[in-house]
Formats: C-alpha cells, sequence, structure tokens
C-alpha cells in the first residue's frame, strides 16, 4: 500500500466509479478520456488491485473497487473542507485577459469550474507588457500573451506555460478591397501598412511578433494611432484612419471591420498563461488545469502545416 496517493487519482476513482462510463466521466473532470484512464492505471498499480473490469459494452467496478469507494469519498470530503476553509480566508486570484471573448476567458471560464471554491477576478487591458509589469509589481497576479516579445528582465520574473498556437488575422475596414475574401494571403497584404500597437508601451510584445511576420514581405508598421476603448471608440478610429489591424482568429466582432484569417502561410502567435515565480495560489493551479485540458480537447498546441511561428517561440512550459 502507497503511503500517499494523489487525491487527483481518487477524484477520477470516485467520478468514473459514479458514471461507469469513462467519456461522461472525463467531460465532468473537464479532461481527455485518455488522461483519465492513464489516471485510473496509475491508482490501480499504486493499489496493486484492479478496480474497474471493462469490456466493449459495459464498464463495472470490482470487488475491490466496491472497498475502495466509500473511503476515497471520505478522503475528498475531508479535502473538500480543507481547501473551504482555506478559500474563506485566501485573497481573489486577479487575471488579466487583454479583450473580452478570447481564448484567455475561456481558460478562466473552465478554471472557474474546476475551483468553484476560490474567487478568480477577471480584468480586461490590453497588452502583456503592461501585465507583466503589474505582475512583477504585486498588482496583479497572471495574464495572457506572448511571453518572447517580453524584455529580459521582465520575463526573468516570470514562469509561463503556453497555452496555445492562435491564428493570426487581420480586422479590415468593411470597404476594403480585401474584405470580399473569406482568408487574406500574408502577400496581399504587400504595400499596406498594418496597425500591431506601435507605440503603445504596453503592447511592445505584439508589435515585436508582427515586426517579425512583417519581416521581408513589404508590409510596413503602421505608425502610432490613439488607443482605442470599447467598440465604438474603435469604430471611430478605423472610419477615420482606415488602417488595417493585426489580431488573432478569435478577436471579438468590430463594427466597421471584417475579420479575415490570414493564410499562405498561416502564421501562429504563441499564446501562454503568465504568472509570477514563486506564486502559489489554487487559481493558479487552477487556470493551468483549464488550460491543459482546453488546449487537448481543441488541438490547441497542433501546429498549422506549414505554418508561420517566430523563430523564439516559447517553450511547453518555463
Amino acid at each position: 500500500m502507497p503511503r500517499d496517493i494523489d487525491p487527483r487519482l481518487l477524484r477520477g476513482f470516485v467520478v468514473a466509479a459514479e458514471e461507469l462510463h469513462f467519456t461522461r466521466a472525463a467531460a465532468r473532470l473537464y479532461v481527455a478520456q485518455q488522461a483519465l484512464s492513464r489516471d485510473i492505471r496509475r491508482l490501480e498499480r499504486e493499489l496493486g488491485a484492479e478496480l474497474f473490469l471493462r469490456t466493449t459494452r459495459q464498464v463495472t467496478l470490482t470487488a475491490e473497487g466496491e472497498r475502495l469507494l466509500p473511503y476515497a469519498r471520505g478522503v475528498l470530503a475531508a479535502q473538500d473542507a480543507l481547501l473551504t476553509a482555506r478559500a474563506a480566508g485566501e485573497r481573489p486570484l486577479l487575471v488579466d485577459l487583454n479583450s473580452e471573448g478570447m481564448v484567455s476567458g475561456r481558460v478562466l471560464a473552465r478554471a472557474r469550474e474546476l475551483a468553484p471554491r476560490h474567487e478568480l477576478m477577471a480584468r480586461f487591458e490590453s497588452g502583456l507588457t503592461r501585465a507583466a509589469t503589474e505582475i512583477l509589481a504585486g498588482r496583479l497576479d497572471a495574464s495572457f500573451g506572448y511571453v518572447d516579445g517580453l524584455a529580459p528582465a521582465l520575463r526573468a520574473g516570470l514562469a509561463h506555460q503556453l497555452v496555445r498556437y492562435e491564428p493570426m488575422a487581420v480586422l479590415l475596414p468593411c470597404d476594403h478591397p480585401l474584405a470580399d475574401r473569406a482568408e487574406v494571403p500574408l502577400d496581399a497584404l504587400a504595400g499596406e501598412s498594418v496597425y500591431a500597437g506601435a507605440g503603445n508601451p504596453g503592447t511592445l510584445e505584439w508589435t515585436d511578433l508582427a515586426r517579425r511576420l512583417f519581416a521581408g514581405r513589404s508590409i510596413a508598421l503602421a505608425p502610432p494611432a490613439p488607443m482605442a476603448v470599447g467598440a465604438e471608440e474603435f469604430r471611430r478610429v478605423m472610419e477615420k484612419h482606415r488602417t488595417p489591424v493585426l489580431a488573432v482568429v478569435d478577436f471579438p466582432e468590430m463594427p466597421g471591420a471584417v475579420l479575415r484569417r490570414l493564410v499562405d502561410p498561416v502564421p501562429l502567435s504563441p499564446l501562454s498563461l503568465v504568472w509570477r515565480k514563486g506564486l502559489r495560489h489554487p487559481g493558479v493551479d487552477a487556470l493551468r488545469a483549464a488550460a491543459d485540458a482546453l488546449a487537448a480537447h481543441e488541438g490547441w498546441l497542433e501546429r498549422v502545416p506549414g505554418g508561420w511561428l517566430p523563430a523564439t517561440a516559447t517553450p511547453r512550459d518555463a
């Protein structure tokens, strides 16, 4: 008998025992079915006992599984009580999502489902450079963005986990010559000036990514423009300046503009979850688990064949 058993393995066992169906159990746990099966096999190895009988038609508990079930529920109930008591005196986790309707919002929503007793608060501010400064100053806990575009002094104090290779897109005025296309080849932007946050000190990492993407393609970085906050301000600025804007495919709809995926090649923006090194908080654990689950389910870490990535794309974890 092992001295310690990971509560995650017990939770997977209990949910699988309640569902007697691994696909439904995995859905309840927000993990891939393969991950749940792997955890059950690990628990069986640690206990030296088979807990389930699995055929192509049904899943049933063995006698050992029946015997373990009430004890596993007791352990999890005690753990839940401990977490509830701890959460009562725990400060909220403040997470910057950059913009509403993005991948970061989906990760936060899943994390809240995984850790309902903990308070994860959202804010919306543009730019990882600004967010990283706030994280290191202790005024913010986590954010999302392109880590390799940060200055080394900022990166040194941060931990990060790759969440998705985000396909990039371009926002165009509705009457732009390229707006009628379903997708826009990168070469079709040759001769254009495309806005990518130039002049905004809070979005230096995004400007850096754009500079790498545009190099050698005759695409210019548009000069600094007023920072548009809110849909109506975006519409006004787009109408006045009529400058294409570099974005990602999940960027929310904006009035007066159409979003078109970039292709030939498909440029990918490495999006990472970022937090302060040494920060310990159940909310961070929940964000990391949520990112893992969504990435596995949605294929977020699969690279498009022939897709473009910046030369210094961040590793899986750091």
